[in-house]
């Protein structure tokens, strides 16, 4: 204010001396000095203020020391945060640990369907209490035993394998994992081993049987030991027993030939099944045969499909009833379960019939996409053939019944 106050003093001298052309020319000259003046003023002002306050005043940020708790809350939460929690293992605690004598154990050469026997020995050569908690197969031909669980410090156990050998010949290996408490190898692998190898032959390696034919066409079956082992047929067995032989099991010879006897009338009741011959030979204790016997008649196709079916729409299709053995035969009747399919024409052709069947589809109840029927055709004689019929309606009939 003083500045202004010398300004207003020396203003009319100023005129004067700058009179004439040059009055507004001083006039800018003046107001812009005391403008300049005036800011000077103001910024002195500010900074004696801030001498004033000190540095007490000023925002600090302040690192939180090394023993405070950083862990944020979230605004509102009642929830504290935890303290840290260390887990303290002693170093020094006694631990097992199991040791095998021997963790593979070759069979050799062994009979197809056998069931040899071996051990695996172990140890507890740790200062701490052995637990197994198990013993793993990896299939059921490997069957493990073991005594208990828990053993002390220097202990032995003994797991016991029992091998069921199948009868496919050729190499084959199995793994047992046992699983224990030991931490530095919780799970040992046991390994059995061995070559499955044929200590016997037999002929024919299955039955096609025919019903027309005497005793069904049966073959003999030899039986042989390779090995030269004498053996005994001990007992035989079939499907429906539609299949037997005589035996003698208190016979043992390398060698023997079979005569089955086949019951055509049970045959015809179950026309594929086994043939299982019982024997006392060590290396394998049956034989198991598969026979298959040809119909008497076949139908063809053996099921009646149709797609895209429409309700009430008749589909037609062809049936051939033939018989296998050249037989003249007639047909007595034909029957639908559901009455969806009729016969319309029959005509005898070679070895049989050929039909001309005609299916309707039924209306959609329940939006169901499909429909089921069967067709019977009864042989004169007494044999019934059926035939699966199966429809699928087509999905723009089913969305808009």
């Amino acid at each position: 204010m003083k500045h202004n106050s010398v300004v207003l003093c020396v203003w009319p001298g100023i005129l004067r001396f700058f009179g004439g052309p040059f009055a507004k020319l001083a006039v800018f000259l003046v107001i812009g000095f005391c403008l300049l003046l005036q800011a000077g003023c103001e910024e002195q002002a500010v900074t004696a203020k801030r001498s004033r306050i000190g540095p007490a005043e000023e925002t600090m940020i302040v690192p939180p020391k090394e023993s405070e708790t950083t862990t944020s809350v979230p605004p509102g939460s009642r929830t504290r945060p935890r303290p840290s929690v260390t887990t303290t293992v002693d170093a020094n605690a006694p631990v097992p640990k199991i040791m095998f004598e021997k963790v593979i154990h070759d069979f050799g050469k062994i009979g197809p369907g056998t069931r040899p026997t071996c051990e695996f020995a172990f140890k507890n050569a740790g200062e701490g209490l052995l637990k197994i908690t198990r013993v793993q197969s990896t299939c059921g031909c490997a069957v493990a035993k073991l005594t208990k669980r828990e053993y002390k410090p220097g202990e032995s156990g003994t797991i016991h394998i029992t091998y069921i050998a199948g009868q496919r010949a050729g190499p084959t290996r199995n793994y047992v994992y046992v699983h224990s408490n030991d931490k530095a190898n919780p799970k040992v692998a046991l390994v059995v081993k061995g070559t499955i190898a044929k200590k016997v032959t037999y002929e024919p390696k299955r039955l096609n049987l025919l019903l027309e034919r005497e005793n069904a066409d049966c073959p003999e079956i030899t039986i042989a030991s390779i090995d030269g082992k004498k053996f005994s047929i001990t007992s035989v067995r079939s499907t429906a027993n539609c299949i037997t032989a005589d035996i003698d099991s208190s016979i043992e010879s390398a060698k023997f030939v079979l005569q089955p006897k086949v019951d055509v009338e049970k045959l015809q009741k179950g026309l594929n099944g086994t043939f299982v011959i019982n024997l006392s030979h060590p290396e394998l204790k049956y034989i198991t045969l598969v026979y298959s016997t040809l119909s008497r008649f076949t139908i063809n196709p053996p099921r009646l499909v149709s797609i895209n079916s429409e309700p009430g729409k008749p589909i037609k299709r062809d049936v051939w009833v033939l018989n296998n053995y050249g037989e003249t035969f007639e047909i007595e009747s034909v029957s639908s379960q559901n009455g969806l399919i009729k016969v319309a024409s029959q005509q005898k052709v070679n070895k049989g019939y050929q039909l001309k069947v005609e299916i309707t589809p039924p209306p959609i109840e329940d939006n169901k996409k499909v429909f089921k029927d069967v067709l019977s055709v009864n042989i004169k004689g007494g044999e019934k053939l059926a035939i699966e019929c199966n429809g699928f309606y087509s999905p723009k009939v089913v969305e808009n019944p």
